[in-house]
């Protein structure tokens, strides 16, 4: 019988459910473009499409699911889409945090919390986490100002040696599972410097649906994928 890791150093059959998954959250612009839209706009969709699968997620049983939210390489974009980005970013937390508060949600962000980060958005995001701290019904992770290879070096700053678990301890949020799951959508098959470290294992599933058309439907096939495949890491 083939065996796969769920939680760190457990093992679970073959045809398990994915109980941790990370989504590449990709084609918003693309969405807005074409329909002739400004870019914000369709990054306004893709947030809500964030918080509808939220949902669907709880629904499902994932017990974690992460999200690209803003890379590190996403400040290269035009001024006005990035500050627009940030005010939503602001504008989302303050009315949006207390509603999933209240549907058990548990709110994290991983990520640089640092200049060019303003730190009034910063605050917000530790009240977010703050909030929800004591909340269990699902966690969501939001990788905001996050890269996979930065967060390798900003934990590798502080690491003088040990083994990974130890290592482990120095990235930005050591208590996320390894994800079971990553799906990226609009048709690149990529993973785009998206969490390295914890998805050494992780399955694949790549999407056309641009972001903002990811429906509860292409997530649930994506959870079948997952269930039908084989997974060894190295054995046999």
């Amino acid at each position: 019988m083939v065996v796969t890791r769920g939680e760190r150093g457990t093992a679970q059959t073959d045809g398990a459910r994915a109980r941790y998954v990370a989504i590449i959250t990709d084609g918003n612009g693309r969405w807005a473009e074409r329909r002739g839209l400004p870019a914000l706009a369709g990054h306004e969709a893709g947030a809500d499409t964030v918080k509808a699968r939220l949902r669907d997620a709880v629904d499902l049983g994932i017990d974690e699911l992460t999200v690209f939210s803003f890379s590190t390489e996403n400040w290269s974009r035009p001024r006005g889409e990035v500050e627009g980005l940030m005010a939503m970013m602001a504008r989302r937390l303050e009315a949006e945090t207390p509603e999933l508060h209240d549907e058990g949600v548990r709110m994290r962000f991983i990520g640089r919390r640092r200049d060019p980060v303003a730190p009034a958005l910063i605050e917000q995001m530790a009240w977010a986490e703050e909030l929800t701290r004591r909340n269990s019904r699902i966690t969501l992770f939001v990788a905001f100002n996050y890269g996979g290879r930065a967060e390798i070096v900003d934990a590798a700053r502080t690491f003088t040696s040990g083994s990974e678990d130890e290592f482990r301890a120095h990235l930005y949020a050591p208590d996320m599972h390894d994800p079971d799951l990553i799906i990226r959508t609009s048709g690149e098959q990529r993973i785009s410097n998206y969490l390295l470290w914890q998805g050494a294992y992780a399955e694949l599933v790549f999407r056309d649906e641009l972001w903002p058309d990811f429906s509860r439907e292409a997530l649930e096939q994506s959870l079948e994928d997952f269930t039908a495949r084989s997974r060894r890491f190295g054995g046999r």
